[in-house]
């Protein structure tokens, strides 16, 4: 595949003047400072996408939609298709770098109601990977604390945890991009150790393994549901869970050198780094089960924790969940900096109710600070139905996956759409760029479809998919406030004329 990045406006050491004059360009005045770099772009994705976090998190879900081969080789196809979502993504963000990304890039592609609706499915699944991924931290810290002290972590306690994880995010986010992006390279590489580790370890100390077989043969269905090919569809919500939150890299290229490269790059590089890394650990972990219906029912409430348990019994769990909880953490601070970054841009066009106070920048750290705020209370807001639902985090997870997956295509949808109209960045595919746009749309299309479904039988108040309620609420959401809003909204024209502009949103052209 020819990828080009050719030199142009943006490279070089004059890199951030030219990134500010592409701005203005766009219609934007710089306001965010722009003092990340591309491997700190790179691992925000990359801290956001966090294979111990998606992967450690839902691998109880896995092991009963389908078992250990859909967690295997469902990850490895996830993540090929994934990977042409991210490069068909990299394209249009090469030639859009501004914090409002998705949304920014259907406005100018589609018109102002693409952009808008847009925008709110991003922002829905933006503010529910918040919540999935410092939920889940609190649950592996809750496990932890069974672990060491005998807590019992009650869905009230976890939410207290839940609540001080989100807490910190915020306090963390206010210290300003530069903090952000140092804890996001050392996420990285605390990621590639921690999963070098935990494998290297699962692979040494236990006595017994599971066979080749079991790990990618055995099919496991406790979900109620008679149909394999359906129970393997839904299993798919572990590795498309995880593989979310890389349009991290170009909600901060306001923040990035060379973005018009480097927030691309960051896109793509996070998906297939995590692809690799992500399926040694499913394997790891995997290999290393003792007792498969004991590790479901676990008392620490999170299998993962019980596999270490069984395997390396407490000293070497209690060292293992600390890596894994720590990447976590690195995970939820990385997705509230993504978060806060969409309703800041998305305040800054009125689309927000109360605008003016979210777009508000520190003039001390040129942070998005009510933006901040806003990320965290929402995102606690959405995991209060934990306290009652067993199956309310599995909700929560739906909710990222089904309001930012169909985010991610409506631009690329938009872009082949438009034809050779679309002026492409210095990144792009050159001639496989509409054979991977439309896998991915398809893609998407199909994924969007599967998470709205049931994912336990018989369909009860506890068990059913409450994403679907969750994403028709947001589309009502969008649609009244758009009456509301629709005269103050506005991304700055960067049309050639005003007939143009008209003709997009009559879908003309």
């Amino acid at each position: 595949m020819s990828i080009s990045t050719s030199p142009q406006k943006g490279s070089g050491a004059n890199a951030p003047k030219d990134e500010e004059q592409r701005l203005r360009e766009l219609g934007y005045q710089p306001v965010l400072a722009r003092r990340m770099g591309g491997f700190g772009n790179f691992a925000i994705s990359f801290s956001v996408i966090s294979i111990l976090s998606g992967c450690m998190t839902l691998y109880g879900f896995g092991m009963s939609t389908g078992g250990p081969a859909v967690m295997l080789w469902g990850w490895a196809g996830v993540g090929l298709f994934v990977l042409c979502v991210g490069m068909a993504l990299a394209e249009v963000t090469s030639a859009y770098p501004t914090s409002g990304a998705l949304y920014y890039m259907a406005d100018r592609l589609g018109g102002r109601k693409w952009g808008w609706y847009t925008g709110w499915l991003n922002l829905l699944g933006l503010l529910g990977a918040i919540a999935g991924i410092d939920y889940g931290a609190a649950l592996f810290t809750g496990a932890l604390m069974n672990l060491q002290w005998g807590f019992a972590p009650t869905p009230g306690r976890t939410m207290v945890i839940f609540l001080c994880i989100l807490l910190l995010h915020a306090v963390l986010n206010l210290f300003g991009v530069r903090l952000v992006s140092v804890l996001n390279s050392i996420s990285v590489w605390w990621h590639l150790a921690g999963v070098a580790v935990i494998v290297s370890v699962l692979a040494i100390v236990p006595s017994h393994h599971q066979s080749p077989s079991f790990v990618f043969t055995e099919f496991v269905n406790d979900t109620g549901w008679e149909n394999p090919l359906y129970v393997a569809a839904i299993g798919l919500l572990l590795a498309q869970y995880t593989f979310c939150g890389y349009d991290a890299s170009a909600h901060l290229s306001e923040e990035t050198s060379n973005a018009s490269v480097s927030a691309a790059r960051g896109i793509v590089r996070s998906i297939w780094v995590s692809w690799v890394a992500g399926f040694v650990l499913l394997a790891g972990l995997t290999f290393a089960i003792q007792d498969y219906a004991g590790t479901q029912d676990s008392a620490t409430k999170v299998p993962p924790a019980q596999i270490l348990i069984d395997a390396l019994g407490t000293s070497g769990a209690t060292a293992m969940l600390l890596i894994v909880i720590a990447a976590q953490l690195f995970c939820g601070n990385a997705e509230v900096a993504a978060a806060s970054r969409m309703v800041f841009a998305f305040s800054r066009d009125n689309a927000l109710p109360g605008s003016a106070l979210w777009r508000k920048v520190s003039a001390h750290t040129q942070t998005p600070v009510n933006a901040v705020w806003l990320s965290v209370v929402v995102a606690g807001l959405l995991a209060v139905p934990s306290l009652y639902s067993a199956t309310a985090y599995g909700a929560v997870t739906a909710i990222n996956v089904i309001g930012i997956t169909p985010a991610y295509a409506i631009p690329i949808f938009l872009k082949l759409r438009a034809g050779d109209r679309f002026e492409r960045g210095p990144w792009h595919l050159g001639r496989w760029s509409k054979p991977v746009g439309w896998i991915a749309v398809v893609w998407v299309s199909i994924v969007t479809v599967l998470f709205l479904l049931p994912q336990s039988s018989p369909v009860t108040i506890d068990s059913m998919n409450y994403a679907s309620i969750a994403l028709v609420a947001v589309l009502v959401l969008a649609t009244v406030w758009w009456f509301v809003a629709r005269r103050s909204y506005s991304t700055p024209s960067a049309y050639g004329n005003a007939r143009e502009q008209a003709e997009i949103e009559e879908g003309i052209i």
